[in-house]
């Protein structure tokens, strides 16, 4: 018999599941990697391999990130940067990263990840398209294993340099599509995990429309359906993005990505500020999904994605922190609050989002969108136990233990207080339980100055 860990006395457990059930005083036993049972307190009273007590907490399903790129965590604030909309932030960046080795990926990834995992994160997609001086998805791989995080990397790709039209210069792209399409096809059959609980799952992505060609878009579509993997890229992010795809293919970015098969609920786009009525009907119809990242959009100008109109239309819809450099900050809790606010204020109206459905985009919402909401996102019997809790004593809280739960993301609490992943804790009374974290902070802050100092 597997090893079981009883969770008793929580505050409340919200369960995100199809009924939204929020259990005061709340229990969860937990066997090996799963969930057998959820209830009040009192109904699981049984003797478990280990027992921890939750009250005054509030526990839900592990958030999920949709998009990122964790080595950005190595130029964040950068002054060039700071001020500049999507096109002239990459223009400033790309010079700086072509230095980047294989250390500084994983590394940066262990710090992006241990961030993630405070803010409450047990799941995250990083779309990893840059690769130079030797550094390959593996890098990325080994930073998951060693954090203990539920990964799902994206074998993205730039090939489309500034001298064939594309906005990367030409030293950082991989010129050679067909030894891409060879690389990611290594990489899906070396490691991606097709099983309910995998810790490991790899889709591809190539990165842009102003960043590949369109040739890399079609023939990655077809190899991730040969290989029964998902898709994953940019689209319609700002409008340079809308005018280049006008300009250069003469459609708006949901007619191209209509052309190159990249619709259907195997496919998961990013941002979406722009996407068009055309544009929602489509993803809502097709079941393809969204990665929603309201930090970077305001930190680069890029707007306000229309995720009322989204939901609405039966979008699919999850949350990304995006790229450490654009939103220069890990916390999938924080973005949770942000995409609440930005909902309203687009809107201009104080329901366009609550704070529950906004939590919901963050657990179950990601998992669907990542292809996992059958096993992940909800705190149900038979799911993958995936936990995170707060303490409701942190200032944060104060004077709003009414409805902790909306607390959550009307207080913006900074650090969760425990974070069970596949059944594992990785996260104890605040602190990470894999890694040394200031051991880990000092050395992604000496590879930072050598790649930025040059």
């Amino acid at each position: 018999m597997s090893r079981t860990l009883l969770l008793k006395n929580a505050t409340v457990v919200a369960t995100m599941d199809d009924h939204g059930t929020e259990i005061r005083d709340g229990a969860v036993l937990i066997e090996g990697n799963r969930i057998r049972a959820v209830g009040p307190s009192h109904t699981l009273s049984r003797e478990a391999d280990e027992t921890i007590d939750l009250s005054g907490h509030v526990l839900i399903p592990g958030l999920v990130n949709t998009h990122h790129h964790m080595f950005q965590s190595l130029t964040r604030a950068l002054p060039a940067a700071q001020d500049a909309e999507l096109f002239d932030w990459l223009d400033a960046l790309f010079p700086v990263w072509a230095n980047i080795t294989p250390e500084m990926m994983t590394v940066s990834a262990q710090t992006a990840m241990a961030e993630l995992m405070l803010s409450g994160c047990t799941t995250a997609a990083d779309h990893a398209y840059f690769y130079v001086n030797g550094g390959r998805l593996e890098d990325n791989i080994e930073a998951a294993s060693i954090m203990g995080l539920r990964y799902h990397g994206v074998r993205g790709a730039i090939t489309l340099g500034k001298s064939q039209g594309g906005l990367p210069p030409d030293l950082v792209v991989e010129k050679n599509e067909d030894a891409v399409l060879k690389e990611m096809q290594r990489v899906v059959e070396t490691h991606h995990d097709a099983s309910a609980d995998a810790m490991l799952q790899v889709a591809l992505g190539p990165s842009s429309p102003f960043t590949v060609s369109p040739d890399l878009m079609r023939q990655s579509a077809i190899l991730a359906r040969d290989l029964g993997v998902r898709l994953h890229t940019h689209t319609a992010e700002n409008g340079k993005d809308l005018a280049f795809s006008q300009q250069r293919y003469g459609m708006t970015p949901a007619q191209f990505a209509e052309e190159m098969d990249w619709v259907g609920d195997d496919v998961w786009h990013a941002h979406c500020v722009h996407l068009d009525e055309h544009g929602i009907q489509l993803f809502g119809r097709t079941g393809t999904g969204v990665a929603h990242c309201p930090c970077s959009n305001m930190r680069l100008a890029s707007g306000h994605a229309p995720i009322r109109r989204m939901l609405d239309n039966g979008v699919r819809v999850g949350l990304g922190v995006d790229g450490s450099a654009s939103n220069d900050g890990n916390d999938l809790l924080g973005e949770a609050r942000q995409a609440m606010l930005v909902a309203r204020v687009r809107d201009e109206d104080p329901t366009a989002l609550s704070a529950r459905e906004a939590l919901r985009l963050a657990t179950r919402g990601g998992a669907e969108v990542l292809g996992r909401g059958d096993h992940l996102g909800r705190i149900q019997a038979g799911y993958c136990a995936d936990l995170v809790a707060w303490k409701l004593d942190d200032i944060a809280f104060a004077g709003g233990l009414s409805d902790p739960l909306a607390a959550l993301l009307f207080c913006a609490p900074r650090r969760v207080s425990l974070s069970i992943v596949n059944g594992k804790t990785v996260v104890r009374d605040g602190q990470l339980t894999t890694v040394e974290l200031p051991r880990l902070v000092e050395r992604h802050n000496q590879l930072s100055r050598i790649l930025i100092d040059g």
